[in-house]
């Protein structure tokens, strides 16, 4: 394992990810100062999701013929630029466009940022853990960077948002190395895992249990500061602290899904946090008080992500020859229904109510687990690196 540049493609993914949990951070600001519908705060959710999650299979395929390893650091740079940029927006579909603008950037990001961590981590669960836990940490800092922010300066202040992609940017730069290219990425991969071959059908199963997973958390995502204001009176204050609980216990649940990984096998994570995600986001449904829910928003978060690692390693170990294709499908296609769905789970919170809409999501869950408990488990030998390419040390 690879510790320096693991470590600090962690933190690049910090980073990147922040300005993916900036965007449900944002919605109850947008509501209050530009008085925005439900199903319109939840088209805005579809253009940071959706439209990310559709490209990125495309950007993973672009970094399976070569390395372009720049790809990561524009995109976080991208994405920053979008957020900022939607503050100052004069109209809706400025607005939409923006956060598509920094959706994109994300989505550039997570192929050849996840291919180096591979690389980086080998074998490990924990490795890919220690990597995917650096976006979540980065989604449950930005609700209260956003609040912080927004909630001083108003929505005019998210160019503030931007500074943290600069800083990474220069270090990015200042830390460029010609090390051993990843044996996971481009022509080498192919070459390497030639008698290798991609198992689609078991991969099918993993994008199904995928595509049921992310439209609960999209939803849950986009709704829960909302949930926790309008049906259960707490604060502006209160209902972030929620939101960001929910994402730093998906933070725990990854490092503690890449433990038992290394440990007990990929598949008893991925089985136990789709079983123990069904009572949890009850709990969430069936909340009388803010207390319950939030108790429920940890257990959920922590249940959805006890998979999460496991899922990455093993999606790649499913198309052996595609890794980008394979990350870009499953982290990307896969959760973009999660992002198409918010404007439909929008429209049913307008017309019946938050309580209700989770219901109906706890439903739709049902289909994950299904899938998810089924996966088997496809073990690869670790192939050395032999190109060189451009990596980063610290």
């Amino acid at each position: 394992m690879r510790k320096a540049q693991l470590g600090f493609l962690t933190g690049t993914h910090v980073v990147n990810d922040l300005y993916q949990g900036a965007v449900p951070a944002l919605l109850p600001f947008l509501m209050s100062e530009r008085h925005y519908s439900y199903a319109a705060v939840s088209g805005i959710a579809l253009a940071a999701t959706g439209l990310s999650s559709v490209v990125q299979p495309v950007f993973g395929m672009i970094v399976d013929r070569s390395h372009r390893n720049w790809l990561a650091p524009l995109g976080f740079l991208v994405a920053a630029g979008g957020i900022a940029a939607a503050g100052f927006a004069n109209s809706y579909l400025l607005t939409w466009i923006c956060v598509a603008v920094a959706g994109i950037g994300v989505a550039a990001y997570h192929p050849p940022a996840t291919n180096q961590a591979r690389a980086a981590g080998g074998r490990s669960q924990q490795a890919m853990s220690l990597f995917s836990v650096g976006g979540t940490l980065g989604s449950s800092l930005a609700p209260a960077l956003v609040t912080a922010v927004v909630g001083s300066l108003g929505l005019s202040g998210t160019y503030l948002l931007a500074v943290p992609a600069v800083v990474m940017a220069l270090l990015w730069l200042l830390n460029r190395r010609h090390a051993p290219a990843p044996a996971s990425s481009g022509s080498a991969a192919k070459e390497s895992t030639v008698d290798i071959p991609d198992d689609w059908r078991a991969f099918g199963r993993l994008v199904a249990a995928t595509v049921g997973w992310s439209i609960p958390y999209v939803t849950v995502s986009s709704l829960l500061s909302l949930y926790a204001i309008r049906e259960l009176h707490a604060s502006t204050a209160a209902a972030a602290v929620t939101l960001t609980s929910f994402t730093l216990a998906g933070a725990a649940g990854t490092l503690l899904g890449g433990w038992l990984g290394d440990r007990m096998g990929r598949l008893m994570p991925i089985r136990t946090g789709y079983l123990l995600g069904i009572p949890a986001l009850a709990g969430i449904v069936l909340s009388p008080n803010h207390l319950v829910l939030e108790l429920s928003a940890v257990l959920f978060g922590l249940a959805m992500f006890l998979p999460f690692a496991n899922q990455v390693t093993l999606a790649q170990d499913y198309l052996p020859t595609r890794p980008g294709t394979a990350s870009g499908l499953t982290l990307g296609l896969a959760m973009s229904v999660g992002g198409l769905s918010s404007p439909l789970f929008g429209w049913l919170a307008d017309t019946e109510g938050l309580r209700f809409t989770l219901g109906a999501v706890l439903v739709v869950f049902g289909v994950a687990v299904l899938f998810g408990t089924r996966l088997r488990d496809r073990v690869l030998p670790v192939q050395p690196c032999e190109n060189s390419s451009e990596e980063l040390v610290t």
